[in-house]
């Protein structure tokens, strides 16, 4: 059913996005070199690495590290990656990933194939077996303020109740979240 879900959303958003998707790609490639996408190796269901794409908001020459891991992350950041950041405009390529089925529109945020300490504690948790996705329930209760600890427990609580409607709340109030730029500190 969550596939189902995700798809015929997938569908229905694809020609509402098309405009979007055009104007930042041709932001991203006037204001820094190319590629616009940035394929990032993600960790999937069950461990499995798979390639992320977002809008490249940081510079190519960037270490593959989590944002909150690197020394000063605004001096990577290209000309117009802070407002992609801001409004989660970056994001929108993952669009892909859902319709591939590599990720899920709701779900525990993928981690980065180097991020051992947060991979461990889901495995140790199970939560594994979920599908990644675009948002998730850790997102909503605090987004990049969160410790890894405090968001595994979002996403357990995630694992033990998830439903259609528990992710329709959930994407109802990333939108809400998004419009107010809550919990985003890059």
């Amino acid at each position: 059913m969550k596939r189902i879900f995700d798809l015929s959303l997938s569908l229905c958003l694809a020609p509402f996005l098309i405009l979007p998707f055009f104007i930042i790609t041709l932001l991203v490639s006037m204001t820094s070199k190319w590629p616009v996408l940035y394929w990032s190796d993600r960790v999937g269901v069950d461990n499995k690495i798979f390639k992320m794409p977002k809008f490249r908001t940081m510079r190519i020459d960037t270490p593959a590290v989590a944002t909150h891991l690197l020394e000063n992350p605004d001096e990577y950041l290209t000309p117009i990656g802070p407002f992609l950041r801001k409004y989660s405009l970056d994001e929108l390529p993952q669009l892909w990933s859902v319709f591939k089925g590599d990720m899920s529109f709701v779900g525990p945020r993928p981690a980065l194939f180097n991020q051992d300490d947060l991979i461990a504690l889901r495995t140790a948790k199970d939560v594994q077996r979920l599908i990644p996705g675009i948002t998730g329930w850790a997102q909503i209760n605090g987004r990049d303020d969160l410790p890894i600890p405090v968001k595994v427990e979002f996403d357990i609580y995630y694992l033990k109740h998830h439903s259609i409607m528990f992710d329709i709340k959930i994407l109802f109030l990333t939108l809400l979240k998004v419009l107010r730029r809550e919990g985003v500190t890059h």
